[in-house]
């Protein structure tokens, strides 16, 4: 049998590989990654340019050196440049070497997605990053920190680091004003790491409020914790253009931010994080379909529209467990989840990827904030549900317990049917993991009377007797009433 051919070499891919090979020892598995990083943690980024992760390597999963111990052939350096679905093969372009076939009996895409930094002029300027792989975050950490202090060499990158992106940022001195495009998940959490450089930070988000995502009583908790620490929000002004310096001696580097409205900032480092797009030009050209999303149409097992071609990660949709319909929600637990469920389907074993609610968390300096589900009502009305929403503020302990802290929580439900649609937490004092009792009843499908009645556990060091997402539960089910 030919082999399982997986063409990207991070999350849902490795997650397959390794499943399949556990599985089916015997079965040929070949990984073909077009760059040098593997199996790393994306969403521990933020942290190594703080400071708080001290090396590139602590943020990987699996090392080459693991895979092959595992009897997965990964080959770095391998871009795949097309496939051909007829004759089940794709040409393969190697860094130094020669273009070939390689033939697959089953095939998985796992090729992931990409920053967007459309529609900003500028955008390739030096000292204007997004963040979007190991070598990004490498280099916004040399470009922040002392040259003395953080190079090529101090950058621990287990030989994969672009030494020399590294060591041109390196050689800067360091910043004293950044901008920050975007007020997403990326542009908060750098946010937070460039204050602990201690940089004149500006955040630029097109909308009213940062993290849209997350509802109204969230962000406004984030903007008011951003600002407490020195951020300058910028809401509601749209960043037009990013201008360079001028200097024709060598290449043009940042030097100012322009809005559509006419204000300018002038700046030594840029940062755009307005989005990502599905990584899904290999399969363009091929019966392989795609979403309404833009990212790759799959069923519940990950399958295509074509036979023994699946996708997983962030190039794929996943059913979303409220509406029941595709979405494209990239998290690295679907990626994870997604592709070991395709190792263990290719291995015999057809296993569901199992649905998404885009459950999800983000860390505002000392504010945890929480999502899952729906709670935007123009999208719950436009999946055929007549919403309903309540937001309460509590405590996070017993009042008398030291350590107690406000928590917010906004749950959404279906006024007819009174089921559960979603919600959103905010609180200092671990509010994020609460989310995952909302992400519970979303998966079961419980009415907001059900989650009212869940036995949540109590403890004054831990809950107060009414858990917030209890008291949210209670408010709403009496206003559905």
């Amino acid at each position: 049998m030919d082999p399982f051919v997986v063409v990207g070499g991070d999350a849902a891919g490795l997650s397959a590989a390794s499943k399949l090979k556990r599985e089916r020892p015997e079965r040929d598995v070949v990984v073909f990654e077009k760059g040098r990083w593997v199996s790393y943690a994306h969403c521990g980024t933020p942290y190594f340019v703080k400071g708080e992760v001290a090396s590139l390597t602590d943020l990987l999963s699996l090392s080459p050196e693991e895979a092959a111990e595992r009897g997965i052939d990964l080959r770095r350096e391998h871009e795949v440049v097309a496939v051909d679905t007829d004759a089940e093969t794709v040409t393969v372009q190697p860094r130094d070497g020669e273009r070939f076939d390689q033939p697959y009996g089953d095939l998985l895409v796992a090729t992931g997605a990409r920053a967007t930094t459309a529609p900003i002029e500028g955008s390739d300027l030096a000292g204007v990053f997004t963040l979007h792989g190991l070598d990004d975050a490498a280099a916004i950490r040399a470009a922040v920190e002392p040259p003395e202090e953080t190079g090529p060499d101090e950058l621990d990158g287990g030989g994969n680091l672009d030494r020399e992106r590294v060591a041109r940022y390196a050689a800067w001195d360091p910043p004293e004003t950044v901008a920050i495009v975007g007020g997403g998940y990326v542009g908060v959490e750098m946010a937070e790491a460039f204050r602990a450089h201690d940089l004149d930070v500006h955040l630029f988000q097109r909308g009213e409020h940062l993290v849209p995502a997350f509802g109204d009583a969230v962000a406004e908790r984030v903007e008011s914790e951003l600002e407490a620490e020195g951020v300058t929000l910028h809401l509601g002004e749209e960043v037009a253009r990013l201008a360079g310096d001028g200097d024709t001696s060598e290449e043009s580097r940042v030097a100012r931010l322009e809005c559509t409205d006419g204000t300018a900032l002038d700046i030594d480092l840029a940062l755009v994080g307005v989005g990502i797009r599905p990584n899904v030009e290999l399969i363009e050209g091929t019966p392989v379909e795609l979403g309404e999303s833009g990212a790759i149409a799959v069923d519940e097992y990950g399958r295509t529209s074509v036979e023994n071609v699946y996708a997983a990660g962030d190039c794929a949709e996943s059913p979303h467990v409220v509406t029941g319909e595709n979405e494209w929600v990239p998290l690295g637990l679907t990626a994870n989840r997604a592709g070991r469920a395709i190792g263990q389907s290719v291995a015999g074993d057809l296993t569901e990827t199992g649905a998404i609610a885009g459950t999800a968390a983000v860390k505002a300096f000392d504010q945890e904030c929480g999502r899952s589900g729906i709670v935007d009502h123009d999208r719950a009305r436009e999946a055929g549900f007549d919403p309903v929403s309540e937001t309460i503020t509590t405590r996070s302990r017993s009042g008398y317990y030291p350590g107690a802290a406000e928590t917010v929580v906004t749950l959404t439900a279906d006024r007819k049917s009174g089921c559960l649609l979603g919600g959103t937490i905010a609180g200092a004092d671990r509010a994020a993991v609460r989310i995952d009792t909302v992400a519970t009843a979303l998966e079961a499908g419980m009415t907001v009377g059900d989650v009212e009645n869940l036995d949540l556990a109590y403890a004054p060091p831990f809950s107060p007797v009414w858990d917030p997402i209890l008291v949210a539960a209670k408010v709403l089910n009496g206003k559905l009433e």
